[in-house]
């Protein structure tokens, strides 16, 4: 009988140690003592493949989400786990990028690129512009909106191959370019550094289903289907 009274109370007392561990390992982690290991999770996007048609068809949405997005997510996972790497964001893996190999650059990008395209995009709205704070920076930096959407699709058409074309915030100041294969902004080493808050994807995957070598086009009708919305909350985050 002893003996089952000691095994019931050293029971209880291992029990309430895991459920101790378990509690301190979650307070640690909300209070950023403790890190998670990141990975890129494949983000659901948030309307129907043919939410875009107009400026974006059905299918290249399809594809692009469902093929081109999700390898670049399953590749960069495999390289980080291959590669040992232990940061706590993808903006901390882009700060020291050029320590690890070409494919973790390659698909990191993709991944984290590809994920903010998706929320920047949403269904075409008639005179769809910016506001507020935004439009008042748009102004102040290039001379008016239509300016700015000049200089963008520079940015954009004249990007060699393939690429994005970038809206950034950096040191407050709000500057456009371009970055080739999926390099961003954030990226150590990159010509255009700053704060994303603007993506535009010229690959061809991302359009030539519809336009075929015809960007420009492309370029134009994307301005119809911006999430200024989603502009906006990057730009209040990012000044």
């Amino acid at each position: 009988m002893k003996n089952r009274r000691d095994f019931i109370k050293s029971s209880m007392g291992l029990a309430a140690a895991t459920l101790l561990s378990q509690s301190a390992f979650a307070t640690g982690l909300a209070d950023g003592l403790l890190s998670a290991e990141f990975r890129f999770t494949l983000e659901p996007l948030a309307y129907p493949f043919n939410a875009l048609e107009g400026a974006i068809d059905a299918l290249t949405m399809e594809i692009h989400h469902g093929k081109h997005y999700a390898a670049y997510v399953n590749n960069a996972n495999d390289a980080l786990k291959a590669e040992n790497v232990q940061v706590k964001s993808a903006e901390a893996l882009f700060a020291q990028i050029d320590k690890y190999s070409a494919k973790l650059r390659n698909n990191a990008g993709g991944a984290y690129n590809h994920a903010m395209f998706w929320r920047l995009l949403r269904p075409a709205k008639a005179d769809n512009q910016p506001s507020g704070a935004l439009l008042k920076a748009i102004n102040s930096s290039f001379g008016s909106f239509d300016k700015f959407k000049e200089e963008f699709a520079k940015a954009a058409t004249g990007q060699f191959g393939s690429g994005w074309a970038w809206l950034v915030v950096d040191k407050g100041q709000l500057k456009i370019g371009g970055t080739p294969n999926q390099d961003n902004p954030l990226m150590k080493g990159v010509a255009l550094q700053g704060k994303p808050i603007l993506g535009l994807d010229v690959w061809e995957h991302a359009y030539y289903l519809n336009y075929q070598n015809k960007r420009a086009d492309y370029v134009k009708n994307f301005w119809s289907i911006v999430n200024w919305d989603q502009v906006a909350a990057y730009y209040t985050q990012a000044k």
